[in-house]
């Protein structure tokens, strides 16, 4: 099924900087482990796909948000390894990069179709690399560049990432360039 027709909900919005980008992910990780004082029931893990060019801030993302949800020591991207795994007191976290499939089917013959089946925080980035073989995430965040920040577009796939959605302040540390819009849609 695409994505598309799933669409909940979405919302695009400016990051000024590095730290923009990290408050984001320091904001979704409480949602995550479901230890938000403020939003109680709300399930533990969750799928984000990340998307964008080359340095567009998707690393950074996941690490901040690693380090948010507990990860301690080193945190290594994946590009090289695909997937690099933690485990904060009983919950996995997985963070995958597919930058560097060249066939859709590649992530499956890798094994990490059964990663997507178990309760946990899963990041994956360059999903477009798996066509449209992966199954919908909770949110999809897309960076774009836009002069010396990004732009961030937000998307909910599943009632899950719209409480997500839902629950997020948005920065209002800075404006985009002109031309650029940074209202929720």
């Amino acid at each position: 099924m695409e994505q598309e027709n799933r669409k909940l909900g979405d919302i695009a919005f400016f990051l000024t900087d590095e730290q923009d980008t990290q408050a984001l992910a320091q904001q979704l990780a409480p949602l995550l482990l479901a230890d938000d004082p403020e939003h109680p029931g709300l399930p533990q893990g969750g799928h984000i796909h990340l998307r964008g060019d080359l340095g567009a801030g998707k690393t950074c993302f996941a690490r901040a948000l690693l380090r948010a949800c507990g990860v301690t020591g080193r945190i290594k991207s994946p590009s090289y390894a695909l997937l690099e795994s933690y485990k904060v007191s009983n919950l996995y976290l997985y963070h995958l990069d597919f930058y560097r499939f060249s066939d859709p089917r590649e992530w499956i013959d890798a094994g990490f179709r059964d990663l997507l089946q178990k309760q946990g925080v899963v990041l994956i980035e360059w999903p477009e690399q798996a066509g449209g073989l992966l199954p919908p995430p909770d949110l999809d965040i897309a960076l774009d560049y836009a002069g010396t920040g990004r732009q961030a577009r937000l998307t909910a796939y599943s009632n899950k990432g719209q409480s997500w959605l839902n629950r997020l302040v948005l920065p209002q540390s800075g404006s985009p360039p002109p031309g650029l819009s940074a209202d929720a849609s």
